[in-house]
């Protein structure tokens, strides 16, 4: 094991070090401080859980310790997936940089742009942030980044799955050719290759760690249930949440929708549990992740969003109440426990729909993890309850399993390809019984107090009608004639002749009968006085002809 005072860092990063615990560096950590130091580009490959984050924050502090930042013109950028992921980083640059005059902004979306935007007019070093939220600034004219020495990339495989391979692509550009860029994913698929060949120069290749391996400090274990009912898995999560070795632990959903679900369903049984999720306000997520990490909250129950990147120390357990879809997200999801040496446990719960997903999770971990018998619950006497439909659109919309933040194209989520529960239904099916006959009951009486309540007006009404004399109906036409002079008018005769009956299905004969109807014959024209240059117009747009005495 090396010590971090082998490694070239300055003292006063050292002493930072030295305050926050560590003294031995990760094999990450070990590899690539040295690299970085010398100025050259680093292509890290290691998983999550590894001390990444040190790897290219201590490197970063050292170099820009000396110099200052000036007004709109940062010195390095750290792109990071997620908000959480960025503001971890920034949590670690906070650490690590206290003995120097460093200085830092935090750009994610969800909060107001008004404090970043001052702190970007006085000037700062190092910008943590989120593709998005950066490009928004600058297309605003709020920065420039012709002065970028060194560009960091984090979990560039989830860049990747997020859809941020465009933005990436795009700071680049907009950064001089002539910086220094360190490099981090867990993974390389193809699309990654060739951003990192597109940009990076002559990196040196840092492999940490086989890709994709669990740790051995995890303990895995698999919960087989009969059925795939929503209420049976309910009730299994809550039979492992309530072991009583569970000090805390974090609830993995494949839907968002699922997870408040789940969330709700624990409160509900006396679990301290609360959501977090891509849809959720980013301060109520930032709060519920400060509860989780200070011990204020027990359980997390969380999508993929948080599964990654997030440092929170000392997680006893991890739940899969789905079985991910994609392996890589497993490996992900657990590693929040068993961390910096410390022991943990995963579970997953399993059900006959989960065949597929949960062989290729085997294939990629290459281990059996440990049957779990859940004794004293009857799965048979848990019946399928009702879902209710959602409704299906054609519009456009976010899956999750792309990260919650962005997707392109027009399609449906996941979340709405599958009947969907809602919270308060899911949860009123698991309710006591008495208090389930008690709504019922509620809900019966309604109706019932609602049509006596009508009948009563009914009955109201006619009597109100019979005690009254009928009044005279006196029409708005009649009063305004009868306030107006009295005027003569010359009524035309008409043949009295049977109307026709109007076709329902043809409404121009109608018309032509009425033009017919309205129409004047010569005599009539000569006693009224009427000239022939209208005879096409239609008797309801003529004017009356008034006779004065």
């Amino acid at each position: 094991m090396t010590e971090f005072s082998q490694l070239g860092l300055s003292p006063t990063t050292l002493q930072a070090v030295a305050d926050t615990g560590y003294t031995t560096a990760t094999p990450i950590q070990e590899q690539a401080i040295p690299v970085a130091l010398a100025g050259r580009d680093v292509l890290g490959i290691a998983q999550t859980g590894t001390g990444k984050t040190a790897a290219f924050t201590l490197p970063l502090v050292d170099r820009l310790a000396s110099g200052r930042a000036r007004a709109r013109m940062p010195r390095a950028i750290v792109l990071a997936p997620t908000r959480e992921l960025a503001d971890q980083v920034a949590e670690s640059f906070a650490k690590y940089a206290k003995g120097t005059k460093l200085s830092w902004v935090l750009l994610i979306g969800g909060v107001s742009m008004g404090d970043q935007v001052a702190a970007l007019n006085k000037g700062v070093d190092v910008l943590i942030a989120t593709p998005g939220r950066l490009l928004d600034l600058f297309e605003r004219g709020k920065m420039l980044l012709t002065g970028v020495e060194i560009m960091v990339v984090d979990e560039a495989d989830r860049m990747l799955d997020m859809g941020f391979i465009p933005d990436i692509e795009r700071i680049f550009k907009l950064t001089p050719p002539r910086r220094q860029t360190l490099f981090f994913s867990a993974t390389m698929p193809p699309e990654i290759t060739r951003l990192t060949t597109a940009f990076l120069k002559d990196p040196t290749r840092i492999e940490a760690s086989r890709p994709a391996m669990t740790a051995d400090t995890i303990t895995q274990y698999i919960v087989r249930i009969p059925t795939s009912d929503p209420k049976a898995k309910r009730t299994a999560l809550r039979a492992l949440v309530g072991r009583e070795d569970v000090r805390n632990g974090i609830v993995f959903c494949n839907r968002k929708s699922e997870v408040d679900i789940v969330a709700k369903s624990l409160k509900t049984h006396g679990f301290d549990a609360a959501p977090i999720h891509g849809d959720l306000d980013q301060s109520h997520r930032m709060k519920t992740l400060a509860d989780f990490r200070s011990g204020a909250l027990k359980i997390l129950v969380a999508s993929d969003v948080a599964a990654r990147g997030l440092d929170i120390p000392d997680v006893s357990h991890v739940f899969n109440y789905d079985v991910s879809h994609h392996a890589d997200d497993y490996v992900h999801r657990i590693g929040r426990t068993g961390r910096a040496g410390k022991l943990g446990q995963a579970f997953m719960i399993v059900t006959p729909a989960d065949d597929k997903s949960l062989d290729k999770v085997l294939k990629l971990i290459k281990k059996d993890p440990e049957e779990l018998v859940l004794e004293g619950i009857d799965f048979a006497e848990i019946k399928d309850g009702p879902r209710r439909d959602d409704k299906r659109s054609g519009g456009r919309g976010r899956s999750e399993d792309r990260g919650g933040e962005r997707s392109g194209g027009r399609g449906r989520s996941r979340a709405a390809a599958e009947p969907a529960e809602t919270p308060t239904a899911a949860v009123e099916a698991e309710a006591p019984a008495e208090a389930q006959t008690r709504s019922r009951s509620r809900r019966k009486a309604r109706p019932d107090a609602a049509a006596a309540a009508a009948e009563t007006m009914a009955e109201t009404v006619v009597e109100s009608v019979a005690e009254k004399p009928a009044a005279p109906v006196e029409t708005r036409s009649r009063r305004k004639v009868e306030a107006e002079p009295k005027v003569e008018t010359v009524e035309e005769p008409r043949a009295a002749r049977p109307e026709p009956r109007p076709d329902r299905n043809d409404r121009e004969p109608q018309l032509r009968q009425s033009d017919r109807r309205g129409e004047r014959r010569p005599e009539e024209r000569e006693r009224s006085g009427v000239k022939g240059f209208g005879d096409d117009i239609p008797a309801f747009l003529r004017r009356p002809v008034v006779i004065r005495a």
